[in-house]
């Protein structure tokens, strides 16, 4: 599968250059100007990864990336001339899955695309979004009752399914389930919605429940990277897994911060 890389950027000859280097590594790159036409891109689909800028006219890419986050889950790496902690915390907040300042290294920019793209396949993701691309026959008038009927026992079908024991490649704890066979996480028998660092992270937590695992150790496994001042960036993805499967974020039920340490999830009937 040729994966196809989206790079935004309002500097021409940045937007030469990654080209270049991604089409070199195999990669289809095509490029936006501003934060608009990132959005319009992958409104129409088939964009595997976006390396989005931050200071753009028209959109910024902070703007673009809560909006593109709206409608998918593709990995973002955030391209900035700004390079402080509160600029990267900021856009991993934001939606980012990861943050290189400029100017970049190519070696570095290309591997991280790479680890992100494999993450996002991990979870099925690519596939989703070739899904998505495709063209969706019409419905008409006659068919939409029956549609609505099927769907609704398909939906109820899917619950009962998250509801069940676990299998094999299944963590449970509670009411929180996470389906590593079919890339699922629900939470009391609703489906919820994790980028693929996010889905790492609670798999990792979850597959050895009650073990306190440190900001390092998280960072270490899940991107697969030597972990340097990680800490900000664990605990923002923390705290965007919590916002999706706590009832009460700020009294976790089963992501907990063990201060001091690290973080765990809790084992529960």
């Amino acid at each position: 599968m040729k994966y196809t890389v989206l790079v935004c950027d309002d500097d021409e000859d940045i937007l030469s250059v990654l080209k270049i280097y991604l089409t070199q590594e195999g990669y289809d790159a095509i490029s936006a100007a501003n934060g608009l036409e990132a959005l319009q891109a992958v409104e129409r689909g088939s964009v595997h990864l976006i390396i989005l800028d931050v200071m753009m006219p028209v959109m910024d890419g902070i703007a673009a990336a809560i909006k593109i986050r709206d409608i998918s889950n593709v990995p973002i790496i955030f391209l900035s001339a700004k390079n402080e902690d509160t600029d990267r915390i900021l856009g991993l907040n934001m939606g980012g899955d990861d943050y290189i300042a400029k100017p970049f290294n190519a070696v570095e920019l290309l591997a991280r695309v790479k680890a992100a793209l494999r993450r996002y396949a991990r979870l099925g993701g690519l596939a989703a979004v070739d899904s998505a691309a495709a063209a969706v026959p019409a419905v008409t008038a006659g068919d939409a009752a029956v549609a609505n009927t099927a769907g609704g026992a398909a939906a109820t079908a899917a619950k009962s399914a998250a509801e069940s024991d676990c299998a094999d490649g299944c963590y449970k704890t509670g009411g929180l389930i996470l389906d590593d066979n079919r890339k699922i996480v629900s939470v009391d028998g609703d489906e919820v919605t994790l980028t693929a660092i996010e889905f790492n992270i609670l798999k990792l937590l979850m597959g050895d429940m009650e073990r306190v695992y440190t900001s390092a150790q998280i960072y270490e496994q899940v991107w697969r990277e030597p972990a340097f001042h990680v800490s900000k960036t664990v605990s923002v993805h923390i705290r965007h897994i919590r916002e999706k499967i706590e009832i009460n974020p700020k009294e976790p039920k089963y992501l907990k911060v063990i201060y001091g340490l690290g973080y765990k999830v809790a084992k529960l009937p």
